[in-house]
């Protein structure tokens, strides 16, 4: 892994926890680690309750878009992770493939989306805890 360690987040839609899951990434670990999200067949747009419940949680994501799953994307990174959703990468060699089971909040309201949203949180800090520790000292 490089100096700064690369995470792609995929979900077929990528519309609800690969966009919540970077976010997450983003927020928590800064600039230690580059962040991407993509799907294998993108929504149209971020699901509101997912933006919703992370504007609670003081995190903007109502910007983002769904984008295409590419064989650089997966090339580029170190770490890839599946959401549960039965999506799945190319394979190369030195990467590290994870696959996170998270309910799916397509369809649900926010009530829904948070105990989803809290789940990714604590997959992300202990993800950036094995890739991109706070340097101490």
């Amino acid at each position: 892994m490089a100096d700064k360690p690369s995470v792609l987040f995929v979900c077929v839609h990528n519309a609800g926890r690969s966009q919540m899951a970077a976010a997450w990434l983003t927020h928590l670990a800064g600039d230690r680690v580059e962040v991407r999200s993509a799907g294998s067949d993108p929504g149209t747009a971020v699901n509101p309750a997912a933006v919703e419940a992370m504007a609670e949680v003081g995190i903007d994501i109502s910007g983002e878009r769904p984008k295409i799953l590419t064989v650089d994307a997966v090339k580029e990174s170190d770490v890839c992770i599946t959401m549960g959703c039965g999506d799945t990468c190319p394979v190369f060699p030195g990467k590290r493939y994870l696959d996170w089971k998270l309910e799916d909040p397509a369809g649900q309201g926010v009530e829904a989306v948070r105990p989803i949203r809290d789940e990714i949180k604590t997959l992300v800090e202990d993800l950036i805890a094995g890739i991109a520790p706070e340097k101490t000292g």
